[in-house]
């Protein structure tokens, strides 16, 4: 009997939330029909993170919520040491779910002597104490490479797709920003049985972009503009601008993270964008939250069906489509 409660309690789940995006994390074990596990994490006088974890997780299989956008470096340090914490507490396994991947952006070397940010933080997460990570819509691909632990990379296409079938009307182009998302936009034109564009964007600096020139088809066409993540929203305005100058009808956007830096809100207020439709990867600011344009989609029921997956020890290749 004894060994059977034993049995029992170490295979329990479960999902603990850092403080980047609780109401995802809430929706998420409320999928699973489960909730948030008790942990603490505040701040001592001078700013240092102060954790503890209320509930035992000894042989438990151990889910981490955690985004690392806005205050990205705050958000990066509560997970490395939520990480410790329940690698130091002898959980069986520790699994980081970070809908959006800060420093995903700086991916390789793009001046001399510069940084790979993006390999740095997949070190320091594994030095932490991960087991594997969970994440969504990687600004590259190969960021998974940069691990030494497994990586289950999900896409928010299927969720952003069943909005989009459902709103659609008319002749509809799908339109990639940039070179680099030609693949996506593909993906995405062949499920909604759509053609697609390719904006060719020169960048002079970090956040400032120019688009330039317009390959394909948009006019009288409904265009959808498709982005893994809207920052600053530079690139997107001007995209809209080019798009209406070669006829298109109306022009809409998707993208799964809504960063939303800066002038972004008020650029996609003042544009002609007639709807921007994101996910809950990051929660929307004050400022978004009142902006009428933008939609916000959950990625919850993908995930906990993931963990779901991960934690049964079932295939989760099926929603990487």
């Amino acid at each position: 009997m004894i060994h059977s409660q034993m049995a029992t309690e170490s295979s329990k789940l479960r999902i603990f939330s850092g403080n980047s995006n609780p109401k995802l994390a809430a929706l998420i074990a409320k999928h699973l029909k489960t909730s948030i596990a008790e942990a603490s994490i505040t701040r001592f006088s001078d700013g240092e993170v102060n954790l503890e974890i209320k509930d035992n997780v000894r042989g438990c299989d151990v889910f981490v919520v955690q985004a690392t956008s806005t205050p990205a470096n705050e958000n990066y340090m509560e997970l490395f040491i939520m990480l410790d914490a329940l690698k130091r507490a002898s959980a069986a396994r520790i699994t980081a779910v970070i809908p959006y991947y800060g420093y995903a952006r700086q991916d390789r070397k793009a001046a001399p002597r510069a940084p790979i940010s993006a390999k740095c933080m997949a070190d320091l997460i594994t030095a932490a104490g991960a087991d594997r990570v969970l994440a969504i819509d990687l600004h590259a691909s190969q960021i998974q490479g940069f691990f030494d632990i497994p990586v289950d990379h999900l896409f928010g296409m299927p969720v952003l797709i069943s909005y989009l079938k459902e709103s659609l009307k008319g002749n509809t182009v799908i339109v990639s920003p940039d070179a680099g998302g030609v693949e996506r936009a593909r993906a995405f034109a062949k499920r909604l049985d759509a053609t697609i564009a390719i904006i060719d964007k020169r960048r002079n600096a970090p956040n400032e972009a120019k688009a330039l020139h317009l390959i394909g088809d948009v006019a009288g066409k409904n265009a959808i503009i498709l982005d893994d993540l809207i920052d600053t929203a530079g690139t997107l305005t001007q995209a809209v601008d080019t798009l209406l100058s070669h006829g298109a009808k109306q022009v809409s956007a998707c993208a799964t993270h809504p960063v939303l830096s800066g002038p972004a809100v008020t650029r996609i207020q003042d544009s002609q964008l007639l709807e921007v439709v994101v996910t809950d990867t990051i929660p929307l600011n004050a400022q978004a939250q009142n902006c009428k344009k933008i939609k916000q989609l959950t990625v919850a029921p993908l995930l906990a069906e993931a963990i779901r997956r991960i934690h049964e020890n079932d295939s989760v290749s099926s929603l990487f489509i």
